[in-house]
């Protein structure tokens, strides 16, 4: 069966109907239907950005528009720009207020939602999940969904977003420890990560971003910014392993010494 080619014009924007059009080699490989699904956003509300001159125009190859990647991080600075409660029109401004400035955001955005060591997601049935960890009460589904573990996909599959912890978990539970028991646990350590991960951040921008801000956020800096948030998350893993290791190692040996105190005045 042939695939149509047949392209349409939208507002001087050419875009694509073929269903293979993002297969094309290169980085702008994506049409503005595909945009719109990668981002999340609508065809009419991507045209109105790139109308109003927030959005870079397409590279055209054959009379037809392709996207890349720097489309998508712009989509979604205009978004997270949005959800921070500005409007279009602030939004147009701080894109356009200093030359360069959108560049530097969308730079600054990318340091800080770089992955940290990025996982391969793996998709599991429900009965894959039944055999590794057993049936599982309404109440520990409830703590796998918060903990965004598994996402649902329909038809009894799961998107595991972290194998990595998954593997943790299943490995604790051949330990005998219960199936609630390891989620509980690992609940308590996302909380504990929590509050660590903010005290990251708060010293970040204590030190960092506000003398920047205060020094009025000099052109010449911005690279700067961007490294130091680069170096924060790795710095800050290593931090906590080795605070971890050293009270894990004291923990275990005062537990351990207290079992041995037991068994000797057992004898």
């Amino acid at each position: 069966m042939g695939v149509s080619t047949d392209t349409q014009r939208d507002g001087g924007e050419t875009t694509a109907l073929a269903p293979g059009a993002a297969e094309i080699d290169g980085t702008h490989d994506m049409t503005i239907e595909q945009l719109a699904a990668a981002v999340g956003m609508s065809v009419r509300n991507i045209r109105n950005h790139h109308s109003r001159g927030l959005l870079p125009p397409p590279e055209v190859r054959a009379r037809v528009g392709y996207y890349g990647p720097e489309h998508v991080a712009r989509l979604e600075l205009i978004k997270d720009l949005q959800a921070d409660g500005f409007n279009l029109a602030a939004i147009e401004r701080l894109l356009s207020g200093s030359e360069g400035l959108a560049g530097r955001l969308l730079g600054l955005r990318a340091a800080v939602t770089a992955p940290f060591d990025p996982e391969t997601p793996e998709v599991v049935t429900q009965e894959e999940l039944e055999q590794r960890f057993g049936p599982a009460e309404p109440k520990d589904i409830e703590r796998v969904r918060r903990l965004r573990v598994l996402v649902p996909l329909g038809e009894d599959r799961f998107e595991v977003t972290s194998p990595a912890l998954l593997a943790a978990a299943e490995q604790v539970m051949a330990l005998g420890i219960p199936l609630r028991t390891t989620l509980e646990l690992i609940e308590r350590v996302s909380r504990d990560c929590d509050s660590v991960a903010r005290s990251f951040v708060k010293l970040f921008l204590a030190e960092i971003w506000q003398p920047f801000e205060r020094a009025g956020q000099p052109p010449e800096r911005w690279d700067e910014l961007i490294g130091a948030v680069d170096s924060l998350r790795p710095l800050a893993s290593e931090a906590l392993l080795a605070v971890f290791k050293l009270r894990m190692t004291s923990q275990l040996e005062d537990a351990f010494g207290k079992v041995v105190e037991q068994q000797a005045k057992r004898r």
